[in-house]
């Protein structure tokens, strides 16, 4: 089976749900055009109370640059009025590096050559325990794309480990099936993030020549098999700077929208990650510039205001805490991006580089001397 957006059929085992919200969003993201908005388009949308999806348009549109201190203001007010001024604080824990995908903008390229390795038995509690002992009560799982080095039961065994040590769980693996998803609710997960790297499926196709990425319509139905599965909270983002980050912005807005609409008790969140160099790629270089990363989050703020928006240590900590008192609700401290690090027993390389090192004490200081509350849990399980 193979669906007009695919480079591949479908894989076997792979399961297909209906692509009706895929097709409307991508029928309704090829018909924008950033360059066609105005100033009293970008303005209309700051002074409404309700940004439908052409305003939304216009918030991400270059016209809007002029205006992002008035945009600011806004976003601000809607962030205060749903999330107040707490934020989030989690971590990552990357328990393998394996990979079978050939993606031309990331260190796990199984045809990357890196010192590859995954967390096994009592190095996963070593890892786990060590995270906990900061205080951290949330945290969120990655592995590279590898079914055969990290399938589902291994990835089940990470979460009832991570059960043991922290009240919140996220996800960050490969695209499954409901009923592997469901699995994995039922093992302690909350929510899943699916990065869909970008929304333009010629550019898809170029930058995954290999692997079961390739897949476009796999990929994209990831949130809605999750919350089938009976996830609590699905994650949605493009790697900013891959294609054009303005139609991509816009078309990850529909598609969590289109989703909220159909799954009303879902809890939707954005990230914000920018192309970032990698290792053997240090040159990488990226044309999303600060200031075009906030516009797009704050164009999500405005049209989704009561999405969480997670800025990662792919950013500056300037940057980061500045953008926290705008619209990001949510951010990642004390982080090790390589396998094994938090414990001191690196054993694998990592995906990419960092930018904000800092550990969680000094991101707790800067955020409480901006007058910002760091949260470590805001959901209770009964």
């Amino acid at each position: 089976m193979r669906d007009f957006t695919d480079a591949d059929d479908y894989e076997q085992g792979m399961e297909h749900i209906d692509p009706e919200i895929m097709t409307r969003v991508l029928g309704r993201a090829s018909d924008y055009n950033p360059e066609d908005y105005s100033d009293r388009d970008v303005l209309d949308a700051i002074s409404s109370d309700n940004v439908g999806e052409d305003s939304f348009g216009a918030l991400l549109s270059p016209a809007a640059e002029p205006f992002l201190e008035r945009i600011a203001i806004r976003a601000r007010e809607e962030t205060m009025k749903h999330f107040g001024n707490s934020v989030n604080i989690f971590t990552p824990l990357y328990a393998s590096n394996y990979c079978t995908n050939r993606c031309v903008y990331c260190g796990f390229n199984s045809g990357n050559d890196i010192k590859r390795a995954k967390l096994v038995g009592n190095e996963i509690d070593r890892e786990m325990n060590a995270i906990s002992s900061t205080g951290l009560r949330e945290i969120l799982l990655l592995t590279g794309e590898s079914r055969a080095h990290s399938d589902p039961d291994y990835i089940a065994d990470l979460v009832s480990r991570a059960s043991k040590y922290f009240s919140n769980i996220g996800l960050e693996v490969y695209p499954m099936n409901i009923g592997e998803y469901r699995k994995m609710r039922e093992m302690g997960a909350d929510y899943v993030t699916v990065f869909q790297e970008t929304y333009d499926t010629d550019v898809y196709r170029r930058v995954h020549p290999s692997g079961r990425k390739r897949i476009f319509s796999y990929r994209f139905n990831a949130q809605e098999r999750a919350l089938m599965g009976g996830m609590r909270g699905v994650g949605f983002s493009p790697l900013l700077g891959l294609s054009d980050f303005r139609k991509d912005s816009f078309a990850c807005g529909l598609h969590a929208m289109e989703i909220q609409r159909k799954y009303p008790h879902a809890e939707i969140s954005f990230s914000l990650p920018r192309f970032r160099p990698f290792i053997n790629h240090e040159d990488a270089e990226n044309s999303v510039t600060e200031s075009k990363l906030l516009q797009v989050a704050m164009a999500y703020r405005l049209f989704m205001p009561f999405a969480a928006e997670t800025i990662s240590t792919r950013e500056r900590p300037g940057f980061r805490d500045n953008i926290v008192g705008i619209c990001a609700t949510k951010m990642s401290a004390g982080v090790s991006v390589g396998i094994g690090e938090h414990s001191g027993a690196e054993k694998g390389d990592a995906q990419f580089d960092i930018s904000d090192p800092r550990s969680l004490e000094e991101v707790m200081n800067a955020l409480i001397a901006n007058g910002r509350q760091p949260v470590f849990n805001d959901y209770v399980k009964v």
